[in-house]
């Protein structure tokens, strides 16, 4: 019979019937990851994270990843002696190294802690994008690189609301990034802020980045009428031919991530470790075949090893006791409040420009202020080639698009710079 208990308290069933919760949770990877593979929702990211959330809530795995403030107080517990008040003011504040953490609490953990919680790889994973970005689209129609600004509505006004519902402000900022459309920037502003929501953010964050074309479309819907939508925008061009024109673009798109760099380092410092990895990546890769190794290095192996961690820590962030609460929901509904505003935003700045123009632009370009690139691009192509047929605006909604990505960056600056 001991031998029998034995084998018992070996397996997880002792486990679930003490807490039955992690359940639900491995119900909740399960759905990840059938959106992942069968509904291909951001499968690069969304797969690995769903598996890490599996991970992390496998009953007596250990990779579910620890807050930090315990793993302090676990430090205080075992390296001072409660009997000495002296040694335990003194050992107080003191944390557990990497190679404490790894030993205690295992491989994620010492992952989360060395790779996520440091900051590490949102912008490695920057970097991949901006060898992956033409900036070309935006310098040649700078004028509507203003939309991609004007998307970052749904951040700030999302802030204001979060914290009037009870959330720090803190978490409210790092709820709103979820406007911005763009997951490493979320992530990284969370970590700053609010790291014990990281999971929830993560999964929103990346849910509402896979609904583009589910999301926009349905703000277009609500906010924009048959005739604005067929505002065919080469038709413009040819009215309004453009005054100047670059004659030399591959030279200014190399003077470009250089110049932005450092005039984006003077006014929003806290932003560089983002945009400036970004720029860094498009620089090598503009700069063509003396530095094409480099920039297929960002956009390949690099990037994707750091995909692969960055889903897998962040997932196993989402244990039953962080992701089963009232706040959660908060989360959830914020964001899409955010993702949805900040679509809106872009479009009814559009709609002012257009009062006081005589060339009018196509609502669908402010549309795409958001960081989904090029997803949001693509999906405002089709709504507007199901108006005519003939209104090609892929090449505006990248200009538009591309600037959300800077856009975003720079809005998360500066909600660390405010609330950090």
């Amino acid at each position: 019979m001991e031998t029998l208990q034995k084998l018992y308290e070996m397996t997880a069933f002792s486990n679930l019937i003490a807490d039955p919760t992690p359940l639900i949770m491995l119900v909740v990877g399960a759905i990840l990851l059938y959106l992942g593979i069968r509904k291909q929702y951001e499968p690069l990211l969304l797969v690995p994270i769903a598996f890490g959330v599996i991970l992390a809530n496998l009953p007596g795995g250990g990779m579910g990843v620890v807050p930090a403030n315990f793993i302090q107080l676990d430090g205080l517990k075992q390296f001072a002696d409660p009997s000495h008040d002296l040694i335990a003011m003194e050992m107080e504040h003191r944390y557990m190294n990497l190679f404490e953490i790894a030993h205690e609490y295992g491989i994620m953990n010492f992952l989360y802690y060395t790779l996520i919680k440091t900051g590490l790889l949102p912008p490695i994973i920057f970097m991949g994008v901006g060898a992956l970005t033409d900036f070309g689209p935006m310098l040649r129609n700078l004028r509507l690189s203003l939309f991609g600004a004007a998307a970052q509505l749904g951040i700030f006004s999302v802030l204001l609301a979060a914290i009037a519902v009870g959330f720090t402000p803190q978490e409210a900022g790092s709820l709103a990034i979820i406007g911005g459309a763009d997951g490493p920037t979320a992530i990284y502003t969370t970590i700053k802020l609010a790291p014990h929501l990281l999971g929830p953010i993560a999964i929103a964050a990346y849910s509402y980045m896979a609904l583009v074309p589910v999301i926009i479309p349905l703000v277009v819907r609500l906010t924009c009428s048959s005739k604005e939508l067929k505002i065919n925008m080469k038709e413009m061009d040819k009215m309004f031919p453009p005054k100047h024109q670059i004659k030399n673009l591959k030279a200014v798109k190399i003077a470009f991530p250089i110049v932005l760099g450092i005039v984006i380092a003077f006014f929003v410092p806290s932003a560089v470790p983002l945009l400036g990895m970004l720029l860094f990546g498009n620089l090598v890769k503009e700069i063509g075949t003396n530095t094409s190794r480099l920039s297929e290095a960002a956009s390949g192996p690099i990037m994707n090893a750091a995909t692969i961690f960055l889903g897998l820590t962040v997932g196993a962030t989402m244990t039953s006791e962080v992701f089963l609460n009232v706040q959660t929901l908060g989360i959830i509904v914020g964001g899409f409040l955010a993702f949805a505003i900040s679509v809106a935003g872009g479009i009814y700045a559009v709609k002012v420009y257009n009062l006081m123009a005589k060339k009018k632009i196509n609502p669908l370009i402010g549309a795409t202020g958001l960081s989904a690139v090029p997803m949001a691009s693509r999906v405002a192509n089709e709504i507007a080639l199901k108006y005519d047929s003939k209104n090609h605006v892929l090449q505006y909604c990248m200009a538009s698009n591309i600037s959300g990505v800077i856009g975003s960056a720079v809005a998360a600056g500066v909600l660390i710079s405010f609330l950090g």
